[in-house]
Formats: C-alpha cells, structure tokens, sequence
C-alpha cells in the first residue's frame, strides 16, 4: 500500500482524536461542513451566537493544499465550469450535512467514536452516490474548466489569499471576527495546535486526492478502491486513539453533536451524495481544490458558506433535538432541486450516421 494513503489516514484519523484531546468538541475533530459552519457564523453569515469561531482547521486545509501544490509545480488556477450551478450544489450539500450534523468525513469519525448514528448517515451519502453515478452515467456533464492564462490566473490565488486574511483575523483576536463564548463553538484546540493539523491534512489531501465521494464514485464505476483505503486507515486510526484516550461511548443516544432522527439522517447526508458527486468532489475535496486554484471548488465553498448562512438563520439545520419541520422541507426540496440538475444538465449525444 502507497505510504501516502497510510500517513494520509493516520493525519486524519489521530490527528481529528489529538484535536479532541485539545479541546476540540467531541468527535470533532476535523469536519469539512461544520467546522465551515463556524467560520461562516464567525464572519457574521448566520446569527447562532454559539456556533461562531474561526476554526484554523478549514483555513489549514486551503493553506496546506495551496503549499503543496506551488512546492510540487501542480499549482495550475483553471474554471468556468458553470460556477453558478456549483454554487447551488455547495449550497445543498452544507443543508444535507447540517441536517446531519457533519460532512461524511465527521460521519466516519463520529462511528469510530461510536456514535452508531453516524451510520444511519453514511448509508444516505452511498445511497445518494449511488444515485449521483446514475445521472453522471446519463450524461451528466457542468462543462469542461479552463486553464486560465494571462492575468486572469491571478483568480486562482483568491481562496488561499482569502484564507490567509481570516488567519491574520483570528491571530489578531477579539473584535475583529464573531467568536462563541458557549459550546460547542467555545470549544476549541489552541490555534497553533489546529493550524498545524490543518496544514498537514490539507496538503496530504491535496497529494491524495482525498474524496470520499470519490472514492465511493470510483468503486462504483471501475471497482477502483484507491481512495476508500484512507478512509478505513482513518477509521482505525480514530477508533485506536478514541479507545486510548476513553472517547469511546458505542450507542445511539445521548452522543456528541448528535440526533436519532435516522430518516433525516440518511435523506441528510443522501443529499450531500448527490450534490457531490454532480460537483465532483466532497465537502473536504472542494477545500482542498480551491486551494489549488479551482475557482469552481471556490464557488461550491462559498455555496457551502451561503448554505451555512441559510441552514441556521430559517432554523433548517439538526441540533441533538433534532431535525424540525423547516429541516426536513430543506432536505426535501434540496433533493428536488439537485435531482432536475442531474437531468437538465446532460451532454446532447450525437447520434452517429450509418455507414461512417
């Protein structure tokens, strides 16, 4: 096996316990679309007092995929795949994995946590692959991106120039950014701490091409497995550190940032499947590719940003309650909206003449 898949696995796996262990919330570690969340209300997009805090994490992951990828001569800005569609389908993904309460990477964790709900979950983000593949199989095409000459490459540099403003924001402190004073967005490793872990991630994704929607797309499509060994490499990884240091609680109820509304769980994360799999990546791959100067990955993430903002601020988003009515009509309609996509935005084949 490459040993970049086995150190990639373990910098998430260990990496998201070690975040845990200081000071992170509970199976909490890394997570693409509720660690953006915070961000999201920490710049001021939705209004829940307790869910606002610039988590270096996300900014660790565009920072380290941008290194790498200038280090390594890979660092090639490109778009003008239909950036206002992919918006949307940032926008569904953040709803589904909200409604959850994570992205897939944070469903992974949370079952090696123990958390026995994460599974209801991550059978919806398969299921919602799975149905993804049907359209992409069908035709399913955003267009083809561009590799930006001239100036215009400059664009590819504004999520890692973005990123790197809100971690001057946050070294600056109080004042500038919105910040939770109550969990679990109070809760949080020290800066420096997160940061290096983001970094390491990011760039190991990046060399990666760490997806987990992809991974699942891939298997489905040419039974390529590739991908999917970070992810169980991950997952015993976690499951190791979560036993060492006693985070282990096996269960349904009662678990960290987590509800038992399994319809809603799986419809959650189904959703967040089929957006992905249209977009081309999952929640973490949009980071890591707007950190490489992907301008579609950039407007999925303002998408997920804008999704955050619309998720909380019309009450749409799970709690350990969990999912109420304006939830489960967001999930619904979500479903709705990204399965006319897959049917609308389909490459006209030619039929072909006979005798040519």
């Amino acid at each position: 096996m490459n040993w970049l898949i086995i150190a990639t696995g373990l910098v998430f796996g260990l990496g998201a316990v070690l975040l845990v262990k200081f000071g992170n919330p509970g199976n909490y570690g890394f997570c693409a679309a509720c660690q953006l969340r915070d961000i999201a209300g920490a710049l001021g997009i939705h209004s829940v007092p307790n869910l606002q805090y610039a988590r270096p994490e996300i900014i660790g992951f565009i920072l380290g995929s941008f290194g790498l990828a200038r280090f390594s001569g890979e660092f090639r800005p490109r778009g003008g795949s239909n950036p206002a569609l992919r918006f949307v389908l940032g926008m569904a993904m953040m709803i589904g994995a909200l409604v959850f309460l994570g992205c897939p990477l944070r469903g992974i964790l949370r079952v090696a946590g123990g958390d026995l709900n994460g599974l209801t979950g991550l059978a919806g983000f398969i299921a919602g692959i799975g149905a993804g593949v049907v359209f992409l199989k069908r035709g399913f095409n955003l267009g083809r991106a561009h590799t930006y000459t001239g100036s215009v490459q400059s664009t590819g540099y504004l999520a890692a120039a973005a990123a790197l403003v809100l971690l001057v924001a946050v070294g600056m402190g109080a004042g500038i950014l919105n910040v939770s004073t109550k969990p679990p967005g109070s809760l949080h490793a020290p800066i420096i701490i997160s940061l290096i872990a983001g970094l390491a991630a990011g760039a190991l994704a990046g060399r990666t091409r760490m997806c987990l929607s992809g991974g699942f797309r891939d298997f489905m499509l040419v039974g390529d497995t590739g991908l999917l060994k970070i992810y169980g490499i991950m997952f015993l990884a976690a499951l190791a550190g979560n036993l060492y240091f006693g985070f282990f609680k096996l269960g349904f109820a009662n678990q960290p940032l987590s509800h038992t509304m399994h319809l809603w769980n799986f419809l959650g994360l189904f959703l967040t499947g089929l957006a992905a799999t249209l977009a081309g990546g999952c929640p973490l791959r949009q980071l890591i590719m707007a950190g490489e100067g992907n301008t579609d990955a950039m407007f999925c993430v303002l998408g997920m940003l804008a999704g955050a903002g619309v998720a909380h601020n019309l009450n749409a988003a799970g709690s350990a309650a969990g999912v109420g009515i304006n939830g489960q009509i967001a999930v619904v309609a979500g479903i709705v909206i990204v399965g006319v996509l897959g049917l609308v935005c389909r490459e006209k084949l030619v039929p072909v003449s006979k005798g040519v």
